[in-house]
């Protein structure tokens, strides 16, 4: 009986252990590649494959006929199939067979490690990457290698080091370089390379961008972490560093550049306390706000190299920001090194040097070679940026905050050596040694993949305490403060912790016997200041802001502890006591936990199956979705919830599910209902076609009008960059930029690539009065007023030195006559006045020189190198000078050998805009910005020219518009398109194709017509290109088209016999089936096959359906014209609110818009009970709960209430 089991229980626990013993249902992963067997020969494959959007991407093998296609518009990984246009491939009559690709997962049966190796010259030596020999002790890595077996590269992500320079043309950084991501600040152009020295001083910038994006696998030097990401550098360190220094540089190109890496702060004197001014401040702020497209710049820091001196970070503005990620350092062995400052804002740690017998960091170096002696924490800070590019590359929706997130989570204790390791409230290991510890970039890369965005960031400001108090000596000033979190505030309202900031103001005879600590609620210490040596400031702090991270994730409620210990040293000279004036506590975090699947205290589980109807007919105990607020919910689906956390779609039946955003084509109003957006858009601000703010994929917005469109006029362009067709600039018929007209309105002319009025021949146009005006007389044509204008000189006239002039001036010579005009050049320095070119062929001299056989010798007893003043007595020239007229620089008459005379100067090299010739510097042609002879066509740079136009580099000239078949690049030269393409922006943004080729993802692909296509010609008799395209034969065919072969020829949608981009009003697309369906009430505009969500003028949307009027208890909303459900207590209203109401359901009357209950007698309670009107329920729950409420008195009175379900009917 004991050992006995009855067959049910027997069934029962058989059942349950084999619930247990069955692993878990793993879902399929689908890729975005599929095998496919069609016969016909590759021609054949090739164009099935692009009529449907694939690639082919060759024969499987040596199987005949089978081919692998790969389609880059679909999901990389997925758990469900693609659907979509691109399936019905399988109709196509060759297609014998296709599958779509599932990940199968295999395991090596082998125990060899699964290593990387790459042919660069110190790749075997760098130990922080791999640790993979026994001659040290390899403890611990940063899982790099980890991160690249999964694909990770830095890929598309942009770095750049803000420093001295970057070699660019470094071997392992050319690859990589990133021009857009570059600047020089130090010397305003746009070129990084560093300025060159006999000491390499400014090596720090190409050895810090060599540790994030060296090429790997060229044979050279190293491999960067981040071996495929963009690198590029901003010079500023080479000159005065001002705060608009600092802001240019932390402001550049915020929505193309990823990451900024910094190796440079403040001095690590031990005695400075310095930080951002406002310029900089600003940058960041802005970065953090806009940059990545509102995601965030991502700012990393190296924490600083002051150990020596006993500074602290936390007293470095820039380390000590929210904004910063700060970085630390550790030796191999995981020790400290001696150079590592403390602090609490530290937020994670890489490696770098140590000890001298500790192996440093390899990189590149200045004259393209490699070091390995890269040290400090400057190699840390672009370790870690070099990490995080690959968890950007994993995840490039990462926000700024999400990526301090991951690194919090996934950064870990190891090896490292620290005495103060301590576990906060949150669960972190973190020291101020090593914030939470050694980056691992493999752990970064797999959270990044699955990361869900953390919620906003709220802001509390505490005002602790503005109570002087006075700091004695070897005395302990103790403030306590208790915070809510700013309860009161739900847009500031804060409940777990990211930073803490303690903003304080403190006076002190000797700052640096001070040291700082703040406590938690929940007892974590942060070290806020220590001690330093070498501070004897007595400026005290005023508004210092000091920053902690080791209470991440922790509760911010509750006592906040400030301890202020002043440890006098020998060398304070006054007695005066410190007092601390004021603080006040800056709370940084959420009002939810930041992680989704822990954002309410009751679970939230969404891994449990649906139950059925007859589970609910007691009463749901169970887990909510984790969409429902904290009101609960009746069941675990997200269409359970009784209120939605975010937002909810609603249903025709009435019904509605809750989500954390509204899907595509649908948006969200102040009511956080989803819905439904115009057809076109693929995202919008309301139900119109005016209201898109982005478009399904083959249109674009048209500004303006917010409407998506597939072409536009003339008028407009297409600006790749925002998606959006732009208006062209004023007087443009066409353009390809806002900058760039190709074709101009009537009466306007090209100049360039501006349209203007069109002048006669000897006028200009004046673009303030907006009149053609006459050049001046000694022009033939000219480019604005007065005879500096002029481009071409009139019948009389001859150009010297960029001026039309009748007679040639003292020291220049007529070159040449032709029946126009000449050209005057100006004469050798040694002439007054000459005949033709040369020393020898002067007319007349300067004073102290004589004329002989035509030339000009000195009259003098002067040797060379000197001069005669007044009195008859020689001195020295300038240094400069080989002969001079007089002391100063620019009194030089001829120059050594080494130099070039330009107007009275010798200099090493002639000025930009000048050329040397016979030794002397002459102007270049006036369109030129630099050259290397006279004349228009030996230009070697352009800019804007002296009237303003831009220029543009082709062939020598600077032209002011680039020829057909070439774009105006930023480097102002006339770049070519790429190949077979006629208009281009850019090298990789064709705008139109030469003749045999059509327009493609931006790239011009050669024309060849598919299934149920035909070629079709036309010549432009405006244009001299011939046009061709291909054009669906189904549009043209007749109304009997069948279904099928329609289906077989349309690549759009089809209505009829008619094929369409997208299906019309009225209409929708039926899901699957490229066809368009009516909507089923004919007075719906935009509706699904479910329901409509827009309706005719004079209707309304009323649970899915068009109405000409709401019915009771609902009105109409005039934004939305829907049918809106009145308060609970109007029957009929004209508003959602309790006083709109029109009429009152039974028991109340109308007052003032409002409905209030009837005061009306009823039959008296019984003992020890009484009525109570002023209780009131939520109407979900007095439908379904019944409320019995007992008074009881023992001396005072009780309420005691019973709450009862109320049965279900039957």
């Amino acid at each position: 009986e004991k050992f006995g089991c009855l067959p049910g229980r027997l069934l029962c626990v058989l059942v349950l252990c084999l619930g247990f013993a069955s692993p878990p249902c793993k879902a399929r992963i689908y890729t975005n590649h599929w095998a496919v067997r069609i016969a016909g020969g590759p021609e054949v494959v090739d164009r099935i494959a692009e009529k449907y959007g694939y690639r082919n991407m060759g024969q499987i093998g040596d199987l005949k006929d089978h081919y692998h296609f790969f389609h880059s518009r679909t999901i990389k990984r997925s758990t469900l199939s693609s659907r979509g246009r691109h399936s019905f491939i399988s109709m196509e009559p060759k297609v014998e067979w296709i599958q779509q690709q599932v990940v199968k997962r295999r395991i090596k049966r082998d125990y060899k490690p699964n290593n990387i190796f790459f042919n660069d010259a110190k790749w075997s030596s760098m130990w922080y990457i791999h640790c993979n020999d026994d001659v040290h002790n390899c403890q611990s890595d940063m899982n790099i290698m980890g991160a690249w077996k999964r694909g990770y590269t830095g890929k598309d992500v942009v770095v750049t080091i803000l420093d001295d320079g970057i070699e660019r043309n470094h071997p392992d950084l050319l690859q990589n370089y990133d021009s857009h991501a570059s600047f020089d600040v130090n010397g305003n152009d746009m070129d990084p390379m560093p300025r060159y020295d006999a000491s390499n001083e400014n090596k720090h910038g190409t050895r810090c961008a060599g540790e994030v994006a060296a090429a790997a696998n060229n044979s050279h030097c190293i491999v960067g972490i981040a071996y495929n990401a963009r690198i590029g550098g901003v010079r500023m360190l080479d000159g005065d560093v001002t705060d608009m220094v600092e802001a240019k540089s932390l402001s550049l190109h915020p929505q193309h550049i990823d990451i900024y890496s910094a190796s440079w702060g403040p001095d690590d004197d031990g005695k400075t306390v310095d930080g951002p001014a406002s310029l900089a401040r600003q940058a960041f702020e802005n970065g953090i706000r806009m940059g990545r497209k509102g995601r965030g710049s991502i700012f990393v820091w190296a924490s600083g190299n002051g150990g020596r001196s006993r500074d602290h970070c936390s007293c470095d503005g820039y380390t000590n920001s929210i904004y910063t990620i700060s970085i630390s350092s550790t030796a191999e062995s995981g020790r400290k090194p001696w150079y590592l400052e403390e602090c609490s804002s530290t937020l994670t740690t890489t490696y770098s040097s140590g000890e001298n017998y500790d192996r440093k960091i390899i990189t590149t170096d200045l004259r393209h070679r490699c070091t390995d002696s890269h040290t400090g924490t400057s190699a840390s800070a672009p370790m870690a940026a070099a990490i995080i590019a690959l968890a950007l590359e994993a995840n490039p929706l990462l926000t700024w905050r999400d990526v301090q997130h991951i690194i919090v989570k996934t950064s870990r204790a190891g090896h490292l050596n620290a005495p103060d390791w301590k576990t906060n409230a949150a669960g972190y290991n973190v020291s101020h040694l090593y914030g939470f510890g050694l980056m691992d970039a493999e752990a970064m890369v797999k959270e990044a993949e699955r990361w869900k965005q953390v919620p906003a960031q709220h802001v509390c400001v505490e005002s602790a305490d503005r109570q002087i108090r006075t700091i004695r000596p070897e005395h302990v000033v103790r403030s306590v403060y208790k915070a809510t979190g700013c309860t009161d505030n739900s847009n500031h309202h804060v409940i777990y912790l990211e930073h803490v900031v303690v903003r304080i103001t403190i006076t002190h005879p000797r700052r640096g016997d001070l040291s700082i600590n703040l406590t938690s609620p929940s007892g974590t210490k942060s070290q806020l200041l220590a001690n330093r040596l070498f501070d004897h400031s007595m400026e005290g702090f005023k508004n210092w802001e000091f920053m902690t991270t080791h209470c991440w994730g922790e509760k911010a409620a509750g006592d906040w502890i400030l301890e202020i210990h002043d440890s006098p040293s020998q060398l304070r000279s006054q007695k005066v006591p410190g007092k601390l004036k004021e603080w006040s506590l800056v709370l940084y975090g959420t009002s939810v936990h930041p992680y989704s699947s822990l954002r309410s205290d009751k679970p939230r589980s969404t891994d449990l199956m649906a139950p059925t109807d007859e589970e609910f007919t007691e009463e749901y105990n169970g887990p909510c979705d984790s969409e429902c607020n904290e009101n609960g919910c009746e069941g675990p689906g997200p269409h359970h919830c009784i209120n939605c956390l975010h937002y909810f779609l609603k249903f025709k039946n009435n019904t509605r599910m809750c989500v954390s955003e509204c899907p595509s084509g649908f948006f969200r109003d102040d009511r956080k209902r989803c819905k439904k957006c115009s057809s076109l858009c693929e995202t919008c601000v309301g139900s119109r076609s005016d209201q898109c703010t982005t478009c399904r994929a083959g249109f674009h917005l048209n500004e303006g009008s917010n409407t998506c469109v597939a072409n536009c006029a003339d008028s407009f362009y297409l600006d790749h960059g925002t998606v959006r067709w732009r208006q062209c600039p004023e007087n443009c018929k066409k353009c390809t930029a806002s900058n760039i007209c190709t074709e101009c309105k009537p009466g306007m002319s090209l100049q360039g690539n501006k349209c203007q009025m069109t002048c006669d021949p000897g006028t200009y146009y004046n673009g303030h009065r907006r009149t053609c005006e006459h050049c001046h007389r000694a022009c033939a044509t000219c480019a604005g007023t007065g005879i500096e204008a002029c481009t071409k000189c009139a019948e009389g006239y001859m150009l010297e030195e960029w001026r039309c002039v009748s007679t040639c001036s003292a020291g220049y010579y007529l070159s040449e006559q032709t029946s126009d005009n000449g050209q005057v050049l100006r004469c050798d320095h040694s002439c007054y006045e000459c005949s033709g070119p040369g020393e020898r062929n002067c007319s007349t001299c300067i004073s102290g020189y004589n004329l002989e056989a035509g030339a000009c010798v000195v009259s003098t007893i002067c040797k060379d190198g000197e001069y005669m003043n007044l009195h008859g007595k020689c001195h020295l020239c300038d240094i400069t000078c080989q002969q001079c007229l007089g002391p100063e620089r620019d009194d030089c008459t001829s120059c050594p050998f080494t130099r070039f005379f330009d107007d009275g100067r010798c200099d090493i090299r002639c000025q930009r805009g000048r050329y040397v010739m016979g030794r002397q510097c002459h102007l270049c042609h006036h369109t030129c910005h630099e050259c290397d002879d006279e004349g228009p066509d030996n230009c070697t740079s352009c800019d804007k020219d002296k009237f303003g136009v831009d220029r543009y580099l082709f062939q020598g000239q600077c032209r002011d518009a680039c020829p057909e078949g070439f774009f105006h690049s930023w480097r102002r030269q006339c770049e070519p398109c790429p190949g077979n393409c006629t208009i281009c922006t850019a090298a990789n943004h064709c705008l139109h194709c030469g003749p045999g080729h059509k327009l493609k993802d931006d790239r011009c692909v050669p024309l060849e017509c598919g299934a149920g296509e035909r070629r079709w010609k036309s010549t432009d008799p405006n244009s001299k290109h011939t046009h061709a395209r291909c054009e669906l034969i189904a549009v043209i065919l007749s109304l009997s088209l069948s279904l099928s072969l329609c289906l077989s020829v349309c690549l759009s949608i089809r209505l009829g016999s008619d094929c369409y981009r997208s299906c019309p009003d009225r209409t929708y697309d039926v899901k699957d089936s490229m066809v368009c369906a009516k909507c089923e009430d004919s007075r719906c505009v935009n509706c699904d096959q479910h329901q409509c969500y827009w309706c005719e003028d004079g209707f309304y949307v009323s649970d899915g359906e068009c109405v000409d009027h709401c019915k009771e208890g609902f009105f109409v909303d005039e934004e939305s014209q829907d049918c809106e459900p009145c308060h609970r207590a109007c029957r009929t209203c004209g508003g959602p609110k309790f006083d709109d109401c029109d009429s009152c359901e039974d028991g109340f009357t109308l007052q003032d818009g409002e409905c209030l209950q009837d005061r009306v007698k009823s039959a008296p309670c019984p003992d020890t009970h009484f009525k109570n009107s002023m209780l009131i329920l939520p109407q979900y729950l007095t439908s379904r709960l019944q409320l019995t409420c007992y008074k009881i008195s023992f001396g005072l009175s009780f309420l005691i209430c019973k709450i009862m379900k109320v049965p279900d009917k039957v």
